[in-house]
Formats: C-alpha cells, structure tokens, sequence
C-alpha cells in the first residue's frame, strides 16, 4: 500500500505530539494530517472550504472531547455519509459507558481509552496503524 493517510482529530497539543511520536518511530512512510477541532474534521473529510484539495485518509484517529463540535457529532456526519466506509478509530480519554455505547450506536470501528503511559500509547497506536494498513482490506477508495 502507499503512504497510509491518517487524519488526526485532536486538540491537545500534548496527545498530538504522543501520537506523532508513536506513528513515526515504527513508520516514516505514513502521511498524517491534524486538525483541531469538528468543524474541521468534517471540512477535512467532506473537502469544504480550505480542505477543498485535500486527500481522503484511510484512517481517522478521532477524540471525542474537542471544540466547535464534538466526536460523537463528527462520528455520526462522517458514517451517514458517502464517506463511511472511512475507519474511524476513538482515541480518548473518556471511560464513559455512555460514550462508549454512543460512539459504537454511530458506527465506530474501534473505541480506544487513551490511559496509558507513552510506552503503551506507542505500542497502541502502533498496532492500530498496523491493523488498518496491513491485515484490513479497505475497499478502494470511490469517495477519493
């Protein structure tokens, strides 16, 4: 597969830098973008306004807690539109049930609770990009 495009919907500096770090240590080769916020997210994924040209991600690492719209709102635009087929992966802090079962109600493919320390974040996020470039078939990409 080519470079696997991975968008990165997260606002805490601090847990962009760990996820950073944790995809590039095992591959140089993946192309991540990052935004800060739900409105971007969508803007991003539905290639409005400054993200007209963008590329569509194989993988959306997605935070629920995030401003001007949270990843409940931006989980549910993304998987009840042509866009869908697009992995979207939970990255969060939230241990919630009721998160949890929202985010699965809206068609996540995986809720991962980010309470760990760096070594295992590594390993996490290692693993989760591993899954979704290597031993998942993704179907090609007809909303690219």
């Amino acid at each position: 597969m080519e470079n696997m495009k991975i968008l990165l919907v997260e606002d805490n500096e601090g847990d962009i830098l760990l996820t950073q770090e944790a995809l590039f240590e095992n591959d140089s080769e993946i192309d991540l973008k990052i935004v800060r916020d739900g409105q971007s997210a969508l803007d991003y994924v539905f290639k409005r306004n400054r993200y007209a040209e963008a590329e569509s991600p194989d993988l959306i690492l997605l935070d629920i807690n995030i401003p001007r719209m949270n990843g409940h709102e931006v989980l549910k635009a993304i998987k009840t539109s042509e866009y869908r087929a697009i992995p979207v992966v939970i990255l969060t802090t939230s241990t919630a049930e009721n998160d949890i079962v929202q985010a699965y109600t809206n068609g996540v493919n995986a809720y991962v609770v980010k309470d760990f320390i760096f070594e295992d974040l590594n390993h996490v996020v290692t693993q989760i990009q591993y899954f979704w470039n290597s031993v998942a078939t993704l179907p090609v990409k007809k909303y690219a």
